[in-house]
C-alpha cells in the first residue's frame, strides 16, 4: 500500500509539474503575442495631396505626420493654446516674449532652446516668402529658454500666425549637418515621429520617437500615402488597405458604411470652396461678367446635390456658423439676370444662344483638379448654367493647381479650395488671398478699400472690433465679387474601427498624435 500511495504522490507532483509547465507556456506564448502585437502597432493613411518634399516651411505634411510642431496650436474649439511655447505676453503688440518648453528635444536628442527656435523662424521666412508679411517680425532675441519677438508694428494677430504649420520649429543645425536636400526630405522636429524613409509624391513613412516630450507614442509606425485619385482612395479604405483616409467623396459614403469595421467622419470645418477669378484675363476682370457668374452659382445643388448634404450653401469667405461670417439671404441661379449683366458689359446673343462682344464669343477656361473630388463637379455644375445665359466654359484639368494658377496668365477662372478661417480669425484668409503679397492671391486682387480695411485689422486688438472688421471685409469680397463662394464643405474622413483615440478636427493640422492608437 505504501508503494501505491507513493506512486500516486509522484502521479500528483508530475500532474502538477505539466500543469504549472503547460501555463508557463501559456503566458510565455501570451507575452510573446502581447509583445508582437504592441511591436505591429502600425497605420496606413491616405492624404489627397501630394508632397514633393517634407520640408516643413513650405508643406503641410509633416506637421500632419507628427514630425514638426509649432509654438501655438488650436485646441478643439479653435481657440489658440501652448505648444512648444508654454505662455507668451506682450504689453503693446508689439514686443513679445515666448517662454520655450523646457522638457522638449528634437528628435537627435539635442534640447529645444530659444535660440534653436529663433533659427527655425529666421529659415522658415527664408524659405517661405508670404511669412514674411504674415508675421511682420522686425528683431528675434533668445535667451535661455526665453524668445523676444519685436515686431514691425502693432499686431495683436502674430499668435494667430505662430499657429501657421510654416511655421514649425525644425533643428537647423542638422540641417548643416545632413545637407538641405536630406534635411528637405527628412527633417528633424520634435513631434512624436521621425521620417523613416520618403519618396516623393508617393508616401512617408514615420516611425515613433520614444523620447517625444508628452509622452512615448502609443504607435510604432505609420505609413502615409498621398494619392489625389477620390475613387483610389475611396477603394482602398473599402478594402482596409488603409485605416485612415482623407477626403473620402461624398458618393461613396453609402457603399462603405455598409461595412461594420468602417466609418466615415463627416466634421464640419473651417474652408470654403469657391471660384477664383483671374483679375489678369480681360474677360473676367469686368466686374459685370464676374456678378454674372455668381449669379450662375448654384450653390444649393453644390450642397445638396455635390456635397449630398455633408455642406451648407456659402454666403462669403467665412462659414456663416462663426461670429465673424456673413449670414446674408442665398443666391438662387438667376439666368435672365445673369444676361442683363453681360447685356450691360457689351455683349449680346448671336443668334444661335451665345454672347459674344465685337464678334468675339465670350468662352471661358476654368481650372480645376482631382484632389478634392467636389470641384470638378461644382465646375461642371457652372458649365452647365453658364450655357444657359450663352457663356462657354472650358473645364481644364490640372495635376497641381497651385502650380499651375501662379505660373500661368491666360485662365480665367477656377474652382479652389480653402481653410479660409484655419485659426478661428478670419485675418489670415484675408492677408494672404487678397494682399499684394499674400501667397493665395493667384488671381492678383487688389482692391484698394479692402486693403486699406485689412491694415486696420492687422492692428486691431480688441475682439468685437476685429470681428466686425472682419465682416466688413467680406462684405467687401462680396461687393466686388473677387471671389464667389459655392460651399462650406464637412471633412470626410474614413476611419476603420481598430484605431483608437483619433478624431478628425475642422483645421486638419493635427491628424497622426503621439495619443493615437490600434485595437
Amino acid at each position: 500500500m505504501k508503494s501505491f500511495r507513493m506512486t500516486k504522490s509522484v502521479i500528483a507532483i508530475l500532474i502538477g509539474m505539466f500543469i504549472l509547465a503547460a501555463a508557463g507556456c501559456s503566458a510565455e506564448k501570451s507575452q510573446s503575442n502581447h509583445e508582437k502585437d504592441e511591436k505591429d502597432k502600425k497605420v496606413t493613411m491616405i492624404f489627397s495631396f501630394k508632397s514633393p518634399n517634407m520640408d516643413p516651411h513650405t508643406g503641410f505634411t509633416p506637421i500632419r505626420a507628427g514630425v514638426t510642431e509649432t509654438l501655438l496650436k488650436l485646441d478643439q474649439d479653435s481657440a489658440i493654446e501652448g505648444w512648444l511655447a508654454e505662455k507668451w505676453e506682450t504689453e503693446d503688440n508689439v514686443n513679445w516674449t515666448f517662454t520655450i518648453r523646457d522638457n522638449v528635444t528634437f528628435q537627435d536628442g539635442k534640447k529645444l532652446d530659444a535660440a534653436s527656435v529663433k533659427a527655425s523662424l529666421e529659415r522658415s521666412i527664408k524659405v517661405n516668402e508670404s511669412l514674411e508679411g504674415s508675421l511682420k517680425i522686425k528683431s528675434l532675441e533668445a535667451n535661455g529658454q526665453t524668445l523676444s519677438i519685436t515686431t514691425t508694428e502693432p499686431y495683436p494677430a502674430l499668435p494667430s500666425e505662430l499657429v501657421n504649420p510654416y511655421t514649425s520649429i525644425v533643428n537647423t543645425k542638422a540641417e548643416k549637418e545632413m545637407g538641405e536636400k536630406a534635411f528637405n526630405n527628412s527633417p528633424v522636429g520634435t513631434g512624436p515621429f521621425k521620417v523613416k524613409k520618403f519618396i516623393s509624391n508617393q508616401e512617408v513613412q514615420v516611425e515613433k520617437y520614444s523620447e517625444y516630450w508628452a509622452g512615448e507614442p502609443k504607435l510604432n509606425e505609420a505609413v502615409i500615402k498621398f494619392n489625389e485619385d477620390a475613387n483610389v482612395r475611396s477603394l482602398a479604405f473599402q478594402s482596409k488597405e488603409a485605416d485612415v483616409v482623407y477626403n473620402i467623396p461624398s458618393e461613396g459614403i453609402e457603399p462603405i458604411e455598409k461595412d461594420k469595421e468602417l466609418n466615415v467622419e463627416s466634421i464640419p470645418g473651417l474652408r470654403a470652396h469657391f471660384i477664383l477669378y483671374n483679375q489678369q484675363s480681360p474677360k473676367v476682370s469686368d466686374i459685370k461678367v464676374r456678378e454674372a457668374l455668381d449669379l450662375l452659382l448654384d450653390r444649393k445643388s453644390a450642397a445638396e446635390d455635390i456635397m449630398l448634404g455633408h455642406g451648407i450653401p456659402a454666403s462669403g469667405p467665412f462659414n456663416s456658423t462663426h461670429p465673424f461670417g456673413v449670414k446674408d439671404e442665398i443666391k438662387a441661379v438667376d439666368v435672365e439676370k445673369a444676361k442683363a449683366l453681360l447685356a450691360e458689359a457689351g455683349y449680346k446673343e448671336n443668334g444661335k444662344g451665345k454672347m459674344e462682344k465685337d464678334g468675339e464669343p465670350l468662352k471661358l477656361e476654368l481650372i480645376t483638379y482631382k484632389a478634392r473630388p467636389e470641384l470638378p463637379l461644382i465646375a461642371q455644375l457652372l458649365q452647365s448654367d453658364a450655357a444657359k445665359a450663352g457663356i462657354d466654359i472650358e473645364i481644364k484639368n490640372v495635376e497641381n493647381a497651385d502650380t499651375h494658377l501662379a505660373e500661368n496668365k491666360d485662365w480665367d477662372l477656377a474652382t479652389y479650395s480653402n481653410n479660409t478661417s484655419p485659426r478661428g480669425d478670419g485675418s489670415y484668409f484675408l492677408n494672404t488671398a487678397f494682399t499684394d503679397k499674400g501667397a493665395l492671391n493667384v488671381g492678383k486682387i487688389s482692391i484698394p478699400e479692402l486693403n486699406e480695411l485689412i491694415n486696420e485689422l492687422n492692428t486691431t486688438a480688441d475682439l468685437e472690433k476685429r470681428t466686425q472688421l472682419t465682416k466688413d471685409a467680406a462684405r467687401i469680397i462680396n461687393k466686388e465679387f473677387a471671389h464667389s463662394y459655392a460651399v462650406y464643405p464637412n471633412i470626410l474622413v474614413g476611419v476603420n474601427e481598430r484605431i483608437q483615440n483619433f478624431k478628425p478636427t475642422a483645421e486638419e493640422y493635427y491628424i497622426l498624435t503621439h495619443t493615437m492608437d490600434v485595437k
